[in-house]
């Protein structure tokens, strides 16, 4: 891999990191850096992806600006993590998405609606005008099989594409991809991701200022990945039911409904929390590279969210068909850029608190011995 000005920064904070250690009981960042002497670029990836941003070393660090050293570790990092997003993008080209994110994204939105609309208005149009007809059959434009067929193709590419990204990163901290088998290491990851442990500023919450914002920032993650979990899960019963014999559209208080009504409202909450929380914080902590990749993912997750929404308020009115097409569009372009967003930083950041997991199971150990 290229040496690049954010690699030579990252290594030369993080030796210093290394010789004072004052932040070992912050979070996982500095006991995994702890454990070597020096850094390979595949070990600053790692530890890249492995922090979470929370700021705590950056208020807490006596070098950390106006001091001549000047470190600041969760600005370094941050900027080495977005780097990597589009180092292990597949296919390769496609990592300059992860440069002017915000006007492509915007784009393949806007186009993907723009397509979608005019397959409905065109098909139906007497359904958008006429509130006689009775319009909470979902399948009477689009069959379910077609619908299936276009969802699970860029489904599948997605799948492909951010597997591949884990590999690539996986290859590059140079971890045996036997590692991803240790019952321990997964349970442990598992555990830190889903309970986000390490965006708790050690305990007092993360930094939007010089004082910790409580756990704000750890909630409005929590809102956006089990709203979006809960809406996958509600397109998974939904997709057995139909298989079942039991066509949507479902009633208010079956499985499906209450699945995606829960998770509308997390994607809804959750990204309008997280961006309130960038808008906010403190400008030394600030990567402004990744301001377009961090807005417009959190933009078509909040849209996937309101218009899920609204499309069940307004399921048998004559609007039916307008918000499925603009539902639709906004979640096959959500499937089709989530290898090219911020998205990403979920599945690496996993992967690392496995390989650390493991490395802090290695180390006791050898302290056993």
């Amino acid at each position: 891999m290229h040496i690049t000005d954010n690699l030579r920064e990252a290594d030369r904070i993080m030796t210093i990191c290394n010789s004072c250690r004052y932040c070992e009981g912050l979070c996982a960042v500095f006991p995994a850096m702890e454990e070597r002497r020096a850094f390979t670029t595949g070990d600053l990836n790692y530890l890249a992806n492995l922090c979470h941003s929370c700021g705590a070393c950056y208020i807490d660090c006596q070098f950390s600006p106006p001091h001549e050293f000047e470190v600041n570790v969760p600005k370094t990092l941050a900027k080495l993590r977005l780097d990597t997003y589009a180092d292990y993008a597949w296919p390769r080209a496609m990592g300059s998405l992860f440069a002017h994110n915000a006007a492509k994204v915007s784009l393949i939105t806007a186009l993907t609606l723009v397509v979608f609309l005019a397959i409905y208005l065109r098909l139906v149009p007497h359904n958008v005008t006429n509130p006689d007809v009775h319009s909470g059959l979902f399948y009477q434009t689009l069959s379910h099989f077609n619908l299936a067929l276009l969802f699970g193709s860029v489904f599948v590419y997605a799948l492909i594409a951010l597997t591949m990204g884990v590999v690539h990163f996986w290859r590059d901290i140079d971890e045996p991809f036997a590692t991803l088998h240790h019952g321990y290491s997964l349970w442990q990851a598992i555990k830190d991701a889903g309970s986000l442990r390490y965006l708790d500023g050690a305990g007092e919450g993360c930094y939007v200022s010089d004082k910790p914002n409580s756990d704000y920032r750890r909630l409005f993650h929590h809102f956006t990945f089990y709203g979006f979990m809960l809406c996958f899960a509600s397109t998974s019963v939904a997709t057995l039911y139909h298989y079942f014999g039991y066509e949507a559209p479902y009633p208010y208080i079956s499985l499906p409904v209450i699945l995606g009504t829960l998770g509308g409202i997390g994607l809804t909450i959750g990204p309008i929390g997280l961006m309130w929380q960038k808008n906010v914080i403190m400008p030394e902590l600030k990567n402004e590279a990744s301001k377009g990749v961090d807005y417009t993912f959190l933009l078509i997750l909040l849209l996937v969210g309101v218009s899920g929404l609204a499309l069940l308020i307004l399921r048998n009115t004559d609007l039916l068909n307008v918000l499925l097409a603009a539902h639709l569009a906004f979640v096959w372009s959500f499937f089709l850029i989530i290898p090219y967003s911020k998205m990403v930083h979920g599945l690496y950041r996993f992967t690392a608190l496995v390989r650390y997991a493991t490395e802090m199971q290695r180390a006791k150990l050898r302290a056993a011995e």
